[in-house]
């Protein structure tokens, strides 16, 4: 690590803790400036204490489901950085555990807005700035829930399997450019929100992952830096899987 990203800046958004805070650590240090977006302004200056690389960070205060707040923190990053190559959208929010029918109107819209419109509002911020740059990288978190039933998570499978098919959709517009869109669809990851989740479910997701045990935040880091270099030149419109192997496909 150290000099594969020199000279490039990163996005990521929900970057203030958890996946998102291992995948700017992952990117600083090959070598890439980083701007975190999130919603929690405490998270956001934890953040920047605890990477302690201060004159390559910047941070945002947005909520992604905002199209003004979307487009002021693309204009605060270009005007701190000069430009954007890199767009990792894993802001996202789980939504509540229960049977669809049990969800409200708003439980499920939130989870709709936060995790699929999001990465569209984004994806739309920068996609005109990477053309014209003549390059881009846009990485986007999915999850092996939006490829397969998902129960008691409806809301959340629903979002992710919208995130793989707009990465599909947009990689196919933009292939004849320089500018590449691709997803990464992991299983269980283990960070704080499993702290939220019912025991018996963790229990569950555990219980599908052949490798048997869960991923760790660096592991997708890893895979986001691969996918968001110059070295994944013939990628676009893919789904790089990180399961553990529970899926074939």
């Amino acid at each position: 690590m150290g000099t594969g990203l020199r000279g490039q800046t990163a996005v990521v958004t929900g970057g203030s803790q958890g996946l998102g805070l291992a995948i700017a650590a992952r990117l600083l240090a090959d070598g890439a400036n980083v701007s975190l977006w999130d919603r929690e302004a405490e998270s956001l200056a934890r953040a920047v204490d605890t990477l302690a690389a201060a004159d390559r960070v910047h941070t945002a205060l947005v909520d992604v489901t905002s199209e003004s707040l979307v487009e002021a923190a693309r204009d605060a990053t270009l005007e701190r950085f000069g430009s954007v190559s890199i767009l990792v959208n894993n802001a996202g929010i789980s939504g509540p555990h229960a049977n669809a029918w049990d969800l409200s109107l708003a439980e499920w819209q939130r989870v709709i807005d936060v995790n699929m419109t999001g990465v569209f509002l984004c994806c739309r911020a920068f996609a005109p700035h990477m053309i014209a740059a003549d390059y881009g990288r846009i990485v986007n978190i999915a999850s092996v829930a939006g490829k397969e039933a998902s129960p008691s998570i409806s809301a959340y499978a629903t979002s992710k399997a919208g995130v793989i098919g707009f990465t599909k959709t947009l990689g196919r517009e933009l292939a004849n450019t320089k500018v590449t869109v691709n997803c990464i669809t992991p299983a269980a990851i283990r960070t704080a929100i499993f702290d939220r989740w019912p025991a018996d479910y963790v229990a569950s997701l555990l219980a599908k992952i052949p490798m048997g045990r869960f991923g760790m935040p660096q592991e997708l880091a890893a895979m986001v830096a691969y996918v968001a270099s110059p070295e994944a030149s013939f990628s676009t419109g893919a789904v790089f899987d990180m399961s553990g192997g529970r899926t074939d496909y």
